[in-house]
């Protein structure tokens, strides 16, 4: 059984029944859209559940199925979730932290965090009788919908903007989905909108308003990071829990599993939660000392970090940073670029550039003494480097062509890389 007992207004606290909710806040919807999320019986959850019944449990989310919205019976899964907790030694040195975590969920079925979303949300659209799912992706969250839409035997229809990769697009599309392009963003919003008005599909996202965020049922798969890192810790959690931020689902959903934990008696404290941003809507938003979070100029809209390239973010995510007395900081392409050469060169991780902004923030921060030596600091890397290799290669130097001889060899690696061989 699930303990769901239904949605709640992040903004003004208005309960609503269990029902499909993909555009926000009906109350607030008119002025500054906000976030719903699932509330639960923690009561009853609290005299079911223990952490010495996870040994018995699989190795994903649904090890935590009482935080979770579905009915068991409903549960879509392809295996995602309890993804490794790196600790970083030799990058850690580096930055001078000796604590430094990656959380690395290029190890999910379809190789990013969406998967955790996805499976949560697919879950509910069998529950719900829907027999087609949707989402609106530049590519991580559209595979993933794509994929556990396949596992359920669910139609899959995917709106994306042309300028994205094809590598996203073609993995899309090998799960089964119809990808369509669309001119803009605010285009793919409102037809999506449309056609779940019109066909019934099950929404992946909110369709109120393009910044409004994700399906709340899908968001709360995400409470399992934070669940797997106080376990990966030894029941604790980190001091500083650095996430890559667009519309905030994976920082609000992560958030929540500190606060439920807390809640009961599981761990003894919540990190600091640090948003790491593109553009910076949310750091605007903090400075300014807004309740809502405003569009912020942008001269060039290309950067590597295109996942969570947005002029805007969510109140579920400004909110995080306001309740866990949050930093949000931004990084620059070359700064990003540079870290995702370093995790890969140094700890064998390569992530999406996306999926390292976390990183290059927490870079940041140190250099800027908001950061101490001592503290354990988790950065979530979102997804691997292989979905967007191109934006890899432009920072790496031509693969050089030797001749099969030890001098051709010398003269081809000092050339390329720098790199001097031992003397005959």
């Amino acid at each position: 059984m699930s303990f769901l007992t239904g949605l709640r207004c992040l903004r003004c606290g208005t309960e609503y029944p269990i029902q499909r909710m993909h555009r926000g806040c009906v109350k607030c919807v008119d002025e500054e859209s906000s976030n719903v999320e699932c509330t639960y019986d923690y009561d009853q959850i609290k005299r079911v559940f223990r952490k010495e019944l996870l040994a018995e449990r699989p190795p994903t989310i649904w090890r935590y199925k009482e935080f979770l919205p579905p009915d068991e019976a409903n549960i879509v899964s392809l295996g995602e979730g309890m993804t490794p907790l790196v600790k970083c030694s030799s990058l850690g040195k580096k930055l001078g932290l000796k604590n430094l975590y990656v959380k690395d969920e290029s190890r999910n079925p379809t190789w990013s965090f969406k998967d955790r979303l996805a499976s949560s949300s697919c879950s509910m659209a069998v529950q719900f009788g829907a027999d087609a799912v949707t989402s609106r992706s530049a590519g991580n969250h559209g595979a993933a919908t794509a994929a556990y839409g396949a596992r359920a035997g669910l139609g899959s229809v995917i709106f994306t903007l042309e300028a994205w990769p094809r590598t996203m697009k073609t993995l899309m599309q090998a799960y089964g989905a119809k990808v369509v392009h669309l001119p803009t963003w605010k285009d793919c919003w409102r037809l999506q909108d449309a056609c779940v008005a019109q066909f019934g599909w099950y929404c992946f996202d909110d369709v109120a308003h393009r910044y409004a965020g994700y399906d709340p049922y899908g968001v709360d798969g995400y409470k399992t990071i934070a669940f797997e890192i106080c376990e990966q810790l030894g029941w604790r959690a980190p001091d500083r829990m650095v996430v890559p931020v667009c519309c905030g689902g994976s920082f609000f959903g992560s958030w929540k599993g500190f606060n439920e934990f807390l809640e009961l008696g599981l761990i003894g404290s919540t990190p600091q939660m640090i948003a790491a941003e593109a553009w910076g809507p949310l750091r605007n938003a903090l400075a300014k000392g807004l309740d809502h979070v405003e569009e912020v100029p942008v001269a060039d809209w290309s950067t590597v970090a295109f996942s969570v390239a947005l002029d805007t973010s969510t109140y579920q995510a400004l909110k995080v940073l306001q309740d866990s007395g949050g930093i949000a900081e931004i990084a620059s392409d070359d700064e990003i670029m540079d870290m995702q050469l370093e995790l890969a060169s140094s700890e064998g991780i390569y992530a999406e550039a996306s999926g390292v902004l976390s990183l290059a923030v927490i870079k940041k921060l140190r250099e800027m003494g908001k950061i101490d030596e001592e503290e354990t600091v988790v950065a979530l890397v979102t997804s691997g480097g292989l979905k967007d290799p191109a934006a890899t290669q432009d920072y790496l130097p031509d693969v050089p062509l030797v001749e099969p001889s030890l001098e051709a060899l010398r003269k081809g690696l000092a050339e390329a890389y720098g790199y001097v061989l031992p003397p005959n």
